[in-house]
C-alpha cells in the first residue's frame, strides 16, 4: 500500500509513527532538495507549497509544515537555495536572501520549479494547491503569484511587501493575503503603499491584515520577544494568523 505514495521522483523516506508519511524529495534534476509531509492512508489532498524564511529549511519550516499537514493537507517545503546550500547564521542567511530578493526572475523560476515538482507528486489534488510564505518566503509567496500560477491563494506571513515590477500584477490569478506586523520596521511604508497600488490596479482579491503590536517574524518562537529588534515572536499574531488562514483554506477547498 506505501507504493501509491511514492513520488515520481522516488524520494528519500523518513515515517514518523504519528500517522504522517515524511520525506525529502530531491528535484531539478537533483539540485534541490524539498521536504514532503502528509497524513497517512489519504488519497488525492489538497497541496500546500510552503517557502521558507532566510533560514532555508530548518525545524522551524518543518514544524509549520506540520502544522498544516495536521489539518489535513499535503505539503511541501520548497528548497529555494539549492541542495546543501543551508545558511549556517543569520549573516550567511542575508546574503543569500538578499541575492534572490535582488534577482526576482531567478527567485520565481526556482519557486515555479517547486510547484511543479508539488503538482506531479502523487496524491496531490493538482486543481486545490495554495502557496504560503514565511518572511523571506512570503515575498516569494507572492513572487509566484506574480507568474500567473493557478493556484487558489498565495498567503505570506511578515513577508516583504514591495512592487518592484508593478506591471506583473496583471498575471495575479489566485487570492492574495499578507500577514504583516502593523509595526513591523522591515517593511517601509513606500513599499506598502506601492504594493497596494499594484494590487489595485489589477483589481486583485487581496487583503493585508495588521497585527496591532506585531513586528517581523511574529510567528517564529526561536525570534523571541524583544520587539526593539525589529524582529519577535507574538503569540497572539501567531495564533489569529493561523486560525486565518485555517480557515479561509477550508473554504477554497
Amino acid at each position: 500500500m506505501v507504493a501509491i505514495f511514492l513520488s515520481i521522483l522516488i524520494p528519500i523516506f523518513s515515517f514518523s509513527n504519528e500517522g504522517f508519511i515524511e520525506k525529502t524529495i530531491p528535484y531539478g534534476q537533483n539540485k534541490f532538495e524539498g521536504y514532503y509531509i502528509r497524513p497517512l492512508n489519504k488519497l488525492a489532498l489538497p497541496g500546500i507549497l510552503m517557502v521558507h524564511n532566510w533560514m532555508g529549511i530548518t525545524d522551524e519550516t518543518k514544524a509549520q509544515a506540520k502544522r498544516y499537514a495536521e489539518l489535513g493537507y499535503a505539503v511541501f517545503a520548497a528548497d529555494i537555495y539549492g541542495k546543501g546550500i543551508r545558511p549556517k547564521n543569520t549573516k550567511e542567511a542575508a546574503e543569500l536572501a538578499t541575492k534572490y530578493k535582488t534577482d526576482r526572475k531567478l527567485f520565481r523560476k526556482n519557486l515555479k520549479l517547486a510547484l511543479t515538482t508539488l503538482e506531479k507528486t502523487n496524491g496531490i489534488s493538482k486543481n486545490r494547491i495554495a502557496v504560503l510564505g514565511y518572511c523571506f518566503g512570503g515575498t516569494g509567496a507572492i513572487e509566484l503569484a506574480r507568474t500567473g500560477s493557478s493556484a487558489k491563494a498565495f498567503i505570506s506571513f511578515h513577508g516583504g511587501l514591495d512592487s518592484p515590477e508593478p506591471k506583473l500584477g496583471k498575471n495575479i490569478k489566485g487570492k492574495v493575503v499578507a500577514h504583516h506586523g502593523a509595526i513591523d520596521p522591515f517593511v517601509k511604508a513606500d513599499d506598502l503603499k506601492a504594493f497596494e497600488a499594484e494590487m489595485k490596479t489589477n483589481k486583485i482579491d487581496y487583503k493585508i491584515i495588521p497585527y496591532e503590536g506585531a513586528v517581523h517574524s511574529f510567528t517564529e518562537k526561536a525570534a523571541g520577544d524583544d520587539i526593539s529588534k525589529g524582529a519577535a515572536y507574538n503569540e497572539k499574531a501567531d495564533l489569529q494568523s493561523f486560525q486565518y488562514t485555517k480557515d479561509l483554506l477550508s473554504e477554497l477547498f
